[in-house]
């Protein structure tokens, strides 16, 4: 459902209504229960009021008395007296005021496309073009159109923007005594005759005029001026002249005036060159625009696309308006929406500088998205704007923002808007306004609190943030009087004036207020008599007390939203949280507490004194935006923004037995940019590594310890920080410990095998050991826990080691990788380390090339899958090993595999079946294919562009499944990675049942990108017996996730939130899609539904 502005929600139904009549952005809602009354404030026009209006019960759109502001309205609240208190960068009630010069800007008629109709044939007064920017009013050939003899006509201009004219101006002709007599207007595209007030020139008495407007024919008349009764938009006109003088009519100029102040960036819909203008609007651009249709914009517009590194000097527009008068302007900068043009996936964001006067200390620097949806204009400046002259021009430029994690980009320009304020009114950013009267007086400003402490405020003052408890209410912005900085309270009964401990020394921009609770966000570090610290942005005024308090140590940037949820936090029942969003990327470090990675978005636990990305406990994750909040309606809350929750909140790796749960170790979360997670079979290269990769069990002797692998940074029990590898020793307390210092912190393990007390770790590892360096592969005794002599280090090719397996009943320890040597020992792709003999040892002389995977089908022999070559010539893409012959063959039919093998797994418990996933060499593309014993079969489905294949395993089943040819009724092949499943999108883990891909697992990274699961890992890993050999959940023991934030099965979808509203912070971003965008993959939750599963208790995961 598409909503410009306003929509209505039936929370019983779900039923989404828009609400038409508003054009531009709404900030604040207030629902005035007691008369059945719902203010809106904004950015925006609607019937005749401007940035505030009501919607009251059935009747509708209701103009309040006083017409609105004059500046956007962000927030709104009800005192304790009933009266309503709007809040916003405002100076004065209604709509703007006219300039004391009206009727000055000149809209452009030489760029429109003009025809007439009856025009006369004679030679140089058939042109209709010839009276445009004609004001002489001298008659003859090329001034002068005229009209076939004794014939109506017209004469028509159509433009490619649009425009509010509020004067005509007809220059008539008297060329040979003719001249037009009567005629009439009408707008396009609204193809209506329009009304007209004149002063008539003979009597000089105001008339009207409607179908039949009078022009003169006395020839010392040089031209006439119609006011427009009705100020209406258009981007056309028909003047038809219905009778004349003489033989016909014709006229010998026309301009066209409104008082809208535009700077466009197509010069062509600026103010004429011809109009002989000191300072006419224009503007001034560089890089590769083009013009784009109007679609359903009021007017064409310039487009770039940017590619490779984009900053402020791919492209720019130098808006110049035409000041006529020096004064207060509100200033916006319009942007049309990306959905009319298809550009939604390229837009990005922009920087927007500005300046307005000769002595401006304070020049305009801001920047805005540009990812709406549909047109909005955001206001981006108020304040006072210097008339342009031969000396001064004030300009506003717009340029990409740099520092875009973006390679292509879509960048707009349509136009720019000044209006001029009226501040006669006196106010500043606050208003109350007594619902019960039907007249606004402005003398009534001085007798209200609320009016006279707005009016102390200095300029530039703006209101954002209202909150009422009981009798007093809490003003927060960004202003500054002899009472309050940037915060203050008003008691409604007594009238009475509150500094809240003195204020902040930084801007409000968000508060929420819970008992004696109030929670304020914004851009501030301390209160202004730096009494408090950790004030950072985000901190707790009690009410009670009057005093500040630290949550924490806030965050490092800026909050624009502070709005309260409820989740299952530490018990059963549902507690209030307080979620906070903006511009900041890290959780500030207190106490014990380290710097926590956010992407804009965090979780305060009153309860726990804590953020909730702190708590060891297994708690949901959500992330996003939260704009707002309603928790006291019947059945739930609902909540608006763009969020994603998860069912449990994990960094790096997570365990899963009846539900999914938290390892006892914490594991750095990283920031999104970092968050790339393991690439597809680039797991040993340099940096394609993130997050937990690979886990492995030491048990021998009754030992209980877990070994994570891959490229991450944790903390010790001890304090100490751990890179790679970790051991979580559940035998001494879950005590946790890590490698030492010899081991390169840049390391990516990404392999892992345990034979007997010792530990084979490999990947992309360097370091020096006992004095020995050491590459791709270590050796390390667990129940010493100190380095072995370290098998000699690999070298050619990457160096690198992909897998890792033991020969069954041996001490035999094999590996796979890039590489063509061990140590001296010349041993391409695969090689075997003697654990008895203490030495490298070449498996066979006719393999070489690079190996992807390892699997032993049998004691004595191992498949290989990669890109290899078997015998010196034979390119083969999956080989067999045989272990008591010691020679390699290419792999039966394996040259019907179409590109490299990436992964495999058993497909039988007797290894005779096997199924292999890889790369198409001709496409890029993923194929999946099993081996049956005797023949090679195609998985039949498909998958999705984008599919990353990271592991295989078979799961037995609790329940069947209709069997297939390839897929037993009581199995299922798990595929884990990001899997691109048609008609879904992308999943962590998906279940191939011989038929269908079905999505298994989701999970999320920091940012709310999607995240990849690497592997799931137990400590049992053949689960083809038909006795209780099918994955009991309680015999899953870890998940290896890259570096997710958050797991989201299936079975509680209910963690998406309004993927479609893409709001944030001052402009909109798009929702992310890789995980919330399903098609018809999943049923859409009601609004009202959304994060109901916060409250409540967790369901399990899905049995396989």
């Amino acid at each position: 459902m598409e909503s410009t502005a306003v929509a209505l929600f039936n929370p019983n139904t779900s039923q989404i209504t828009p609400l038409a009549g508003l054009s531009g952005q709404v900030n604040a809602l207030f629902c005035d229960n007691d008369n059945n009354t719902v203010y809106v404030g904004g950015n925006f026009k609607g019937a005749e009021s401007t940035n505030a209006i009501a919607w009251v019960g059935t009747q509708g759109w209701t103009n309040l008395p006083f017409a609105g502001f004059n500046g956007p309205v962000t927030s709104i609240t009800k005192a304790s007296n009933g009266h309503i208190i709007f809040g916003g960068s405002f100076t004065g009630l209604g709509n703007a005021s006219a300039p004391s010069r009206p009727d000055e800007q000149i809209i452009n008629l030489s760029s429109a496309t003009i025809t007439s109709g009856s025009s006369t044939t004679q030679s140089g007064f058939s042109d209709p073009k010839n009276i445009i920017c004609k004001t002489s009013g001298a008659d003859g050939q090329g001034n002068t159109w005229l009209l076939q003899d004794n014939a109506a006509g017209f004469w028509q201009a159509k433009m490619e923007f649009g425009y509010q004219p509020t004067k005509l101006r007809i220059y008539n002709t008297h060329q040979d005594g003719r001249g037009t007599k009567t005629w009439r207007y009408t707008a396009f595209p609204i193809n209506g005759i329009m009304n007209f007030t004149y002063i008539d020139p003979s009597t000089g008495q105001n008339h009207s005029c409607t179908s039949e407007c009078p022009l003169s024919d006395d020839t010392s008349v040089e031209f006439q001026d119609f006011h427009f009764v009705n100020v209406i938009g258009m981007n056309g006109f028909r003047i038809d002249i219905s009778d004349w003088y003489g033989s016909g009519g014709g006229l010998n100029g026309i301009e066209l005036f409104e008082d809208d102040i535009f700077a466009y960036a197509i010069n062509d819909f600026n103010e004429p060159t011809c109009a002989s203008l000191e300072a006419p609007s224009n503007a001034t651009r560089t890089g590769p625009w083009t013009v784009s249709p109007s679609h359903s914009s009021m007017s064409q517009y310039l487009t770039a696309q940017l590619e490779g590194t984009i900053d402020e000097s791919s492209a720019s527009v130098v808006f110049t308006p035409d000041i006529r008068e020096s004064g207060n302007y509100s200033v916006n900068l319009y942007t049309p929406g990306c959905l009319q043009d298809g550009t939604c996936d390229t837009r990005g964001q922009v920087d927007v500088t500005g300046i307005m006067s000769t002595t401006d200390t304070n020049p305009l620097n801001t920047s805005l998205y540009q990812t709406n949806n549909f047109d909005k204009y955001d206001q981006i400046y108020f304040g006072y704007i210097e008339a342009s002259s031969s000396s001064f021009k004030p300009t506003i430029t717009m340029t990409p923002k740099s520092g875009q994690s973006i390679t292509n980009m879509t960048f707009v320009a349509q136009r720019v808007g000044f209006t001029l304020l009226n501040t006669t009114g006196g106010l500043n950013g606050l208003f109350e306004y007594d619902p019960s009267s039907s007249v606004v007086n402005t003398t009534d400003f001085q007798t209200s609190t609320f009016d006279k402490l707005g009016m102390g405020f200095s300029a530039g003052s703006a209101v954002k943030a209202l909150a009422t408890s009981g009798d007093v209410t809490y003003i927060g912005g960004n202003f500054t009087s002899t009472k309050a900085k940037n915060i203050v309270s008003v008691n409604a009964q007594d009238a009475s004036v509150q500094t809240l401990d003195g204020g902040l020394n930084g801007q409000v921009l968000s508060m929420y207020l819970n008992g004696s609770s109030l929670y304020v966000g914004g851009t501030f570090d301390n209160t202004l008599d730096n009494g408090a610290t950790g004030l950072n942005n985000f901190a707790l005024f009690d009410t009670s007390k009057s005093s500040w308090t630290a949550l924490g140590a806030g965050v490092d940037g800026l909050v624009r939203s502070v709005v309260p949820l409820t989740m299952n936090v530490s018990s059963a029942e549902p507690e209030l949280v307080i979620s906070v969003s903006g511009d900041f990327s890290r959780l500030l470090a207190f106490s014990n507490n380290q710097d926590v990675a956010a992407d804009g978005f965090g979780v305060w636990v009153p309860s726990q004194n804590n953020w909730l990305r702190n708590l060891d406990l297994p708690v949901e994750s959500i992330d996003g935006i939260l704009s707002s909040a309603i928790l006291d309606i019947t059945g739930g809350a609902l909540y608006a923004g763009s969020l994603s929750s998860s069912s449990l909140s994990a960094n790096g790796a997570a365990t899963m037995t009846d539900s999914f749960g938290r390892l006892p170790v914490n594991i750095q979360s990283q920031t999104a940019e970092s968050s790339t997670g393991v690439t597809k079979r680039d797991t040993t290269s340099e940096s394609s590594v993130s997050g937990i990769v690979t886990g492995a069990f030491y048990n021998e002797g009754g030992r209980n310890v877990t070994i994570l692998a891959g490229h991450f940074s944790a903390t010790a029990t001890n304090g100490s920080t751990i890179h790679n590898l970790l051991f979580l020793n559940g035998s001494n307390s879950d005590n946790v410990s890590g490698l030492g210092s010899e081991i390169s912190e840049s390391s990516n393990f990404v392999a892992l095998a345990v034979q007997g007390d010792n530990l084979f770790a490999g990947g992309n590892v360097t370091g020096t050991v006992k004095g020995g360096k050491v590459s791709g592969l270590i050796s390390f005794n667990l129940l010493a826990n100190a380095y072995n002599t370290q098998p000699p280090a690999l070298s050619g090719g990457n160096s690198t080691v992909s897998s890792i397996q033991v020969r069954p009943n041996t001490g035999d320890v094999y590996v796979g990788g890039s590489f063509t040597s061990a140590g001296s020992l010349g041993c391409p792709g695969v090689c075997f380390f003697s654990t008895t003999a203490g030495q490298w040892n070449r498996p066979g002389l006719d393999l070489a090339g690079t190996v992807n995977a390892l699997m032993w089908s049998s004691e004595s022999t191992l498949v290989a899958g990669g890109n290899l070559t078997v015998s010196q010539s034979n390119v083969s893409y999956l080989a067999s090993y045989d272990a008591k012959k010691q020679t390699w063959t290419s792999f039966s039919g394996a040259e019907q595999l179409p590109g490299p093998v990436d992964v495999l797994t058993a497909a039988s418990s007797n290894g005779k079946e096997v199924w292999v996933a890889g790369t198409v060499n001709s496409n890029g593309s993923v194929y999946l294919m099993k081996y049956d014993g005797s023949n090679w079969n195609t998985a039949g489905a498909t998958l999705d562009p984008g599919t990353e294949v990271l592991g295989l395993q078979m799961f037995s089943l609790t329940s069947k499944h209709d069997s297939t040819p390839i897929v037993d009724s009581d199995q299922v092949l798990m595929l884990t990675g990001r899997i691109m499943i048609p008609g879904f999108g992308s999943a962590s883990a998906a279940m191939f049942n011989g038929t269908t891909f079905l999505p298994y697992a989701l999970t999320t990274n920091t940012g709310n990108t999607g995240g990849t699961i690497s592997r799931f890992f137990t400590e049992k890993s053949n689960f083809f017996s038909s006795k209780g050999g099918h994955l009991s959940l309680a015999a899953v023991v870890l998940i290896g996730l890259g570096i997710s934030l958050g797991l989201m099965l299936l079975i509680v979808v209910l963690g998406l939130l309004l993927d479609r509203l893409r709001k944030k912070r001052e402009g909109y971003v798009p929702a992310p899609t890789s995980m919330y965008d399903r098609g018809s993959g999943i049923q859409r939750i009601p609004p009202h539904e959304l994060l109901e599963s916060l409250g409540r208790g967790r369901p399990g995961a899905p049995h396989v």
